[in-house]
């Protein structure tokens, strides 16, 4: 004779948990994988992949078309915090930006000086020029020198009007300049290596959209 037992099952507290409902083989329980929560900066707005380049380095986020005579607009880091501004306002004569840290002071001044052969960009810390950024020689497709005042010089080479491209200095690669690692519209990323002077890459970076946006 055939018998058939119904077992009426625990609800509430009770209730088995899905993990102890499936177990391997060795009788352990398997745990359901959950995706993590998006935040408001790492989800459809944020990095598309973990960092790969080691501890120390910095990644910030930068905006596209907005630099222009009178624009302001913040750089943000990879934690999407206020960095650095980029202050556009205080110097509508001349083709002259700001650089400030993210309590207001002045870090880096970026400054447009008309040449006869070539534009350059002048890049001022403490009143003294750092860097020069200039379009290199005619025939050399985008590519652009930094003259460093008190360093080795860069050169910055590769997709320069589409973001993608990268700044070196005695052959090594001290900052990346990509928009593969974020989401946000019309943004890029310049990814500093570590040990490198970010207010001063970002300034170049800066400077070099400067130099490929102007009508």
């Amino acid at each position: 004779m055939l018998v058939v037992a119904v077992v009426d099952r625990p609800r509430g507290a009770d209730a088995p948990r899905v993990a102890d409902m499936h177990r391997g083989r060795s009788g352990h329980p398997v745990r359901a994988m959950h995706r993590p929560r998006n935040s408001a900066y790492g989800g459809d707005m944020g990095l598309l992949r973990k960092r790969t380049d080691g501890p120390g380095g910095e990644r910030f986020l930068m905006r596209e078309k907005l630099l222009s005579i009178g624009d302001d607009f913040w750089i943000e880091n990879e934690q999407g915090e206020r960095a650095y501004k980029v202050n556009g306002k205080a110097f509508r004569i001349r083709k002259t930006f700001v650089l400030e840290d993210a309590s207001g002071h002045e870090v880096a001044r970026i400054q447009e000086r008309k040449l006869s052969i070539r534009d350059k960009i002048a890049i001022e810390r403490g009143g003294d020029t750092a860097a020069t950024v200039h379009k290199a020689l005619v025939g050399i497709r985008d590519r652009f020198a930094i003259d460093v005042e008190h360093g080795a010089d860069m050169k910055a080479h590769g997709n320069v009007v589409d973001h993608e491209y990268e700044i070196e200095r005695d052959g090594d690669t001290i900052a990346t300049i990509s928009k593969k690692w974020f989401r946000v519209r019309e943004s890029y990323g310049v990814d500093v290596a570590a040990g490198e002077d970010a207010p001063l890459i970002l300034a170049i970076t800066v400077a070099i959209d400067s130099l490929t946006t102007r009508d």
